[in-house]
């Protein structure tokens, strides 16, 4: 019979540590404990240090990404209307102020002046025409007054006659008859008198009207002669030169093409007058001022830096001047930090500047140290405000 102790399992001599039991720490060396204790007070320096340097230096300058090399370009378009005979530029290229850019076909605005011209000279003519009528009607008025004195004398000679003859023919010693033929004559003669003297005042009143003639004749020589300056205006308006120096950019016109007055031909970018429009948030702008210096770093020179320096700030956020400014009366509101632009000039050297194009994108630093002193003044003054309000 077999034993039963056989199939009864070996007993474990050996127990599983409990899983609450750990391994002892090992505790730091002095050695790790100096290396620990040198880092955190270089820590500590290196953070007192960047407080210090942020406090007393790195606080005043500001800096900002959203900037942008900027050219007030100018627009190039005709005053008149025509088909272009000549383009004289090609696109970048560089010209000097009065240099041609187009012509336009002038042949209509050159008839245009012939006929102004020939306007004046027809005036001119009238007003001549009219002058020696003058000279004429001088002779005329003289001839009537000399008329005139020759019917006043016939007509005292007449009257005296009469007045002869008439105690004589009541005395019977002249006939009744012939004082009346005298009488007749006088009358006769008194009325010729008062014709020439008609005749002499219209006379003299035509020197008037032909006076007037002369005005309107030169009145049209003097719109003759404005039609002149503006079709010679016109005429010189058909050549487009340079207002001012500067690089032919976005040209779009072609010779034979028909353009319209005020149309865009092209665009004219003074590159010698680049600035930067810079826009820093609201919080940045507390100790900015006109005239202080700026760091300018232009990404297409590798983050070369330039000089600069402030120019004026804008009287307004960049959301104001926007087609739709905000009304922030309505509807719900958040706050936003708005953004002012601020004008930075460039001094750049002329091998810079050849690089340097409207557009561009640029970082630009601001050191508002000058101002470090403002914001205490502007406080004691609202302090002193306030204590003379209490």
């Amino acid at each position: 019979m077999a034993d039963s102790s056989a199939n009864d399992p070996a007993p474990q001599d050996d127990a599983e540590p409990e899983a609450s039991e750990r391994a002892p720490r090992r505790s730091l060396t002095p050695r790790t404990k100096l290396i620990l204790l040198v880092a955190l007070v270089v820590v500590l320096l290196a953070a007192g240090a960047w407080y210090l340097r942020h406090r007393t230096y790195g606080r005043y300058f500001q800096e900002t990404d959203d900037a942008t090399i900027m050219a007030d370009a100018v627009a190039i378009s005709p005053k008149v209307n025509g088909y272009v005979q000549q383009v004289l530029v090609a696109d970048n290229q560089d010209v000097v102020a009065g240099q041609p850019l187009v012509t336009i076909d002038a042949r209509d605005y050159q008839a245009q002046v012939a006929q102004a011209r020939a306007q004046i000279a027809q005036a001119e003519a009238g007003v001549e025409n009219a002058r020696a009528s003058i000279s004429e009607q001088d002779a005329a008025i003289a001839q009537a007054e000399a008329q005139l004195a020759a019917a006043r004398s016939k007509a005292a000679h007449d009257a005296a006659e009469v007045a002869r003859y008439t105690p004589l023919a009541a005395t019977g010693a002249e006939s009744r008859q012939q004082l009346a033929q005298l009488r007749l004559a006088a009358q006769q003669s008194a009325d010729q008198v008062r014709e020439s003297a008609a005749s002499l005042e219209m006379q003299r009143r035509r020197v008037a009207g032909i006076n007037a003639q002369v005005r309107q004749a030169q009145a049209q020589a003097e719109g003759g002669r404005a039609q002149l300056a503006s079709a010679g205006v016109n005429l010189g308006a058909t050549q487009l030169k340079a207002p001012i120096a500067g690089r032919i950019g976005n040209k779009t016109v072609n010779v034979g093409q028909f353009v319209q007055a005020g149309t865009r031909l092209m665009s004219l970018v003074p590159l010698d007058k680049i600035y930067v429009v810079a826009n820093f948030k609201e919080t940045q702008l507390a100790l900015m001022r006109p005239g202080q210096p700026a760091r300018i770093a232009v990404d297409a020179l590798g983050g070369t830096e330039i000089d600069g320096r402030v120019a004026s700030v804008s009287p307004g956020t960049g959301a104001q001047f926007s087609i739709l400014p905000p009304q922030n009366a309505t509807g719900n509101f958040t706050k936003i930090v708005q953004r002012v632009p601020v004008r930075i000039t460039i001094d750049a050297t002329p091998a810079a500047r050849r690089l340097l194009v409207p557009g561009l994108s640029v970082t630009v630093t601001v050191d508002t140290r000058s101002a470090k002193n403002d914001l205490e003044h502007i406080k004691e003054q609202q302090e002193q405000l306030e204590r003379k309000a209490r």
